[in-house]
């Protein structure tokens, strides 16, 4: 379940504050960089939520910002402090996409699209396992599994009954149709899959190869949107050695706009789990 202080979002939120008391100054990031003595990619990372933000750097910049309001100040301290707890994930070690996770803990909705694979929250445990082994060859059998419990952890959000998640996923069928570790593996994944798909709060689409070239063909990306309107949505997008995460409200509206046209072009939820359900007996023959 996500906790009362997610350190993912306070960063983000105090980053975006701190842009803002910049702005408000006329100032430019490289400006303040040279007015405290560190580099301007400091300055960078500190506002967009990557790096973690200390008190001292709080206290900083609010020198330069010329903030005299004391309950800002201490506001914006406390956000920093809440910012360097540690999250659920952090106790299964070095998480690579841990920012992600963050993220998508304090999520109100996401939406996902992917051609490849099953969405990571709606795997079986089998299936992620073998995924994971294939994606990652040359992993111990302890990060494999380091791997997987942090997945079905992350699985929990869509069974919150307080807070639960709401997930629109968008498959390609080649994400069906591509066999993860054995037959029995993919019906097993492929039941679980109709299954989430009858969750409320779950929508489930398949687009057919039929279909031909669609707004998708360039890969994966998810959508993360916030109940509080002061956290902008996040659009994610999945690398091998390093992820991207776009902010921009132009950059988030032109993927909003692709994914309403591949949730247009793609089978509707009852055509899809029957299409599921076709595809799954397919492997038991």
């Amino acid at each position: 379940m996500a906790s009362n202080v997610n350190p993912t979002v306070r960063r983000r939120r105090l980053g975006q504050e701190l842009r803002r008391l910049r702005e408000l100054k006329g100032m430019t990031a490289e400006e303040v960089a040279e007015r405290l003595l560190v580099s301007q990619s400091k300055i960078s990372r500190l506002e967009n939520g990557r790096r973690s933000i200390s008190q001292r750097d709080v206290r900083d910049l609010c020198g330069v910002y010329e903030v005299e309001d004391v309950r800002i100040v201490d506001s914006l301290m406390q956000m920093a402090k809440d910012s360097r707890q540690q999250g659920w994930w952090h106790s299964f070690g070095d998480i690579p996409y841990s920012v992600y996770i963050g993220l998508e803990t304090d999520a109100a909705s996401l939406r996902v699209y992917d051609p490849l694979v099953v969405p990571g929250l709606l795997q079986t445990r089998p299936y992620a396992e073998s995924l994971i082994q294939g994606a990652l060859p040359e992993a111990a059998a302890g990060d494999i599994d380091k791997r997987v419990q942090v997945r079905l952890r992350r699985q929990e959000r869509i069974s919150d009954l307080e807070n639960p998640l709401r997930l629109w996923a968008v498959l390609d069928e080649a994400a069906l149709r591509r066999t993860v570790g054995n037959k029995q593996v993919m019906i097993e994944q492929l039941e679980h899959l109709v299954e989430m798909s009858h969750v409320p709060h779950v929508t489930v689409q398949v687009i057919p190869f039929a279909m031909g070239a669609h707004p998708g063909v360039s890969g994966q990306y998810a959508i993360l949107e916030f109940p509080d309107a002061a956290d902008s949505s996040v659009v994610y997008i999945e690398g091998v050695t390093s992820d991207l995460y776009l902010e921009k409200a132009n950059d988030v509206q032109k993927y909003s706009v692709m994914y309403e046209h591949l949730r247009a072009q793609a089978l509707n939820a009852d055509q899809s789990r029957e299409f599921i359900a076709d595809v799954a007996k397919d492997y038991a023959h």
